[in-house]
Parts: C-alpha cells; sequence; structure tokens
C-alpha cells in the first residue's frame, strides 16, 4: 500500500519534480502552493488520504514555514505528531535549529539531491515504523512512563508532549540507561542521518525532551550531559 505524503512548498516546478520523483518509489505526494492550503489539508474532515509526512519549505507566499510546522505542532490529535521534513533555502544554522525546537523532524537544505530527500523521507518513516514493532511492555523509571505502542510519554499523571523524533532518541537513551552515549550513537541508535561535523541538531531536540520530562531542565535529573563524549540517561530516578 502506497504511502501518502503532503508537500507545502510555493515552486510549482519543484513540486512536480519531487512529486514524480517520490511517485516513482511508491510514495502519493499531494502538493499544496501555499501553508493555507497545506494546513487545510492536515485538517480533520478535509476528504483525502491522511497524509504519513509532511515536506514543509521554509519560506511560503502567505506564512512563514516556522509558523506552519508550529501550528501543525499545535493541531488536535494524530497529525499533531505528523512527522516534518523542513526544506531551508538559506542554509542558516539558526533556521535548522529554530525548525528543530518547533518540532521538525529533520531538515534538508535547497538545492538538495533528490536521492537524498528520499532517503531522509525512508529514515524517518522507518523510525516510527520501529517504534510501532515494540513489544507492549511500558517503561517506567520513577514517576517517568514511556509507552512504546501508543508512543506516549507521561510524568505523574501529565503527558509530555514530543515529536515522533524525539519519542525515538528518548526510547534510545532509555533503551541503554546508565550507559554513556556520544551524539554519533544515539544518531546511529534511531537510524538518522550521519551526524554532520558541527551539527548540534542533536542537542536541540536533547534540550527538548528535557524541558517535557524534567522537573528543572536546568538542572536534569533523568537526561545527563556528559562534557566532551554525549548523554547518559539515569537509571535511578524519583
Amino acid at each position: 500500500m502506497s504511502q501518502h505524503l503532503l508537500m507545502i512548498e510555493d515552486d510549482a516546478r519543484l513540486a512536480k519534480m519531487v512529486v514524480e520523483y517520490l511517485g516513482q518509489s511508491g510514495f502519493v505526494v499531494s502538493h499544496a502552493g501555499d501553508a493555507q492550503t497545506g494546513l487545510a489539508a492536515l485538517l480533520p474532515g478535509h476528504g483525502g488520504p491522511l497524509s504519513e509526512l509532511v515536506i514543509l519549505d521554509l519560506m511560503l507566499p502567505d506564512m512563514d514555514g516556522l509558523e506552519v510546522c508550529r501550528r501543525i505542532r499545535a493541531l488536535g490529535g494524530t497529525m499533531a505528531q505528523v512527522p516534518i521534513l523542513m526544506l531551508t533555502a538559506k542554509g542558516d544554522p539558526m533556521d535548522r535549529i529554530i525548525g528543530l525546537e518547533l518540532g521538525a523532524d529533520d531538515y534538508l537544505p535547497k538545492p538538495f539531491e533528490p536521492r537524498e530527500l528520499l532517503a531522509r523521507i525512508r529514515a524517518v518513516l522507518r523510525r516510527r515504523g520501529d517504534g510501532a514493532a515494540h513489544s507492549t511492555k511500558q517503561m517506567r523509571f520513577g514517576s517517568l512512563e514511556i509507552d512504546r505502542d501508543a508512543r506516549t510519554v507521561t510524568v505523574g499523571a501529565a503527558a509530555c508532549d514530543l515529536t515522533s523524533y524525539q519519542f525515538d532518541l528518548l526510547i534510545a537513551l532509555a533503551e541503554r540507561a546508565g550507559r554513556v552515549l556520544t551524539r554519533d550513537q544515539i544518531m546511529e541508535a534511531v537510524r538518522g542521518r550521519e551526524l554532520d561535523a558541527f551539527d548540534r541538531s542533536i542537542d536541540v531536540h536533547m534540550g527538548r525532551i528535557r524541558a517535557a520530562i524534567e522537573v528543572d531542565p536546568k538542572s536534569p535529573k533523568r537526561i545527563l550531559t556528559v562534557r566532551g563524549v554525549g548523554y547518559v540517561f539515569a537509571r535511578q530516578q524519583d
């Protein structure tokens, strides 16, 4: 069965190329030429198929792509968790960092090779599929509870808001509790792209996870930084 993607991109020529290329690889891609049309396609009752991933351009004519990302994450239901792959034209690291902070799962600078876009899409969808394939058992660390099947995280009775990618990062750390992991090992564990030199997007995601699960993100007790090495998930928690 073909997987359905939504591309929100005002460059009609680029969108046509992507739709055709991904179509040859078994994907069905809907194209929205502006932010409002794209957001409408994600709302319940829009009449189209459920999108399993959104390819989102940063620069749109009617709304900043970062604002679109924020609005998607604010949607109710399952669409709030739809993976987002952000396209950035400027190549500005700050744009990428802000996008990740707002909930984007990955980014790809323009211009890009269609093969790389395809590889990143498959990686994001594979991570989500792998998460669903795990056993039903829940992971508990004090008041922190992680449910693999439901893909939910709670602290006490409070639900934690994490993107699909951030959930997978948390799982990767929790499964290796007490073990210090480098950034490369963490990225490899979630089968993401290779970590580029000076790329600290992983740190942005860790900051978001801490904000969701820590009592005091500035003084974390669950995910600890090991300077010069990486991160470790604490075995003993409250």
